[in-house]
């Protein structure tokens, strides 16, 4: 029981700090068909290396994690994450700086309501509605989680 409580605590993190008000107007991103499709893909690889198992996701998440912000992930202690993200909500960010960070990271950042469902040994062990905020970077997506927050 200690366990989920634990994974619990690190499935809040994961949202920590993007759960509240996104400051600024909100406008939906004006992307290409091609530009949509890549964060379409973005997120359906996560959910889909987290149906595989909890290596193969959290490998996933190291390896898409902003180039700038490699250090900063953390280990989902053998849990998995699926995020469903609202399209319509998709949005640039072009002020917001990761917590603890004073630069913008670099790219073109995009936040997106999302709602994120934590799995433990095929348990659900939480869900929680917040935002997170994803990068184009040289046409690639790259995201800040889980512990970076959104």
């Amino acid at each position: 029981m200690a366990e989920r409580v634990a994974v619990l605590l690190a499935s809040l993190a994961l949202l920590a700090g993007c759960a509240g008000p996104v400051a600024g107007t909100a406008r939906p991103a004006q992307l290409t068909d091609d530009d949509k499709a890549l964060f379409k893909a973005f997120y359906e690889r996560l959910n889909k290396a987290g149906d595989e198992g909890a290596p193969q996701q959290q490998k996933m998440l190291k390896d898409t994690q902003h180039p700038d912000f490699r250090q900063k992930t953390c280990d989902l202690r053998g849990a998995t994450i699926k995020v469903e993200p609202t399209w319509s909500t998709l949005r640039t960010d072009a002020d917001w700086a990761p917590p603890g960070e004073k630069a913008h990271p670099r790219g073109d950042v995009y936040v997106v309501a999302v709602t994120v469902t934590l799995r433990q040994d095929d348990a659900v062990v939480g869900s929680q509605i917040g935002s997170l905020h994803v990068v184009l970077l040289d046409d690639e997506v790259y995201g800040f989680a889980p512990c970076l927050g959104g």
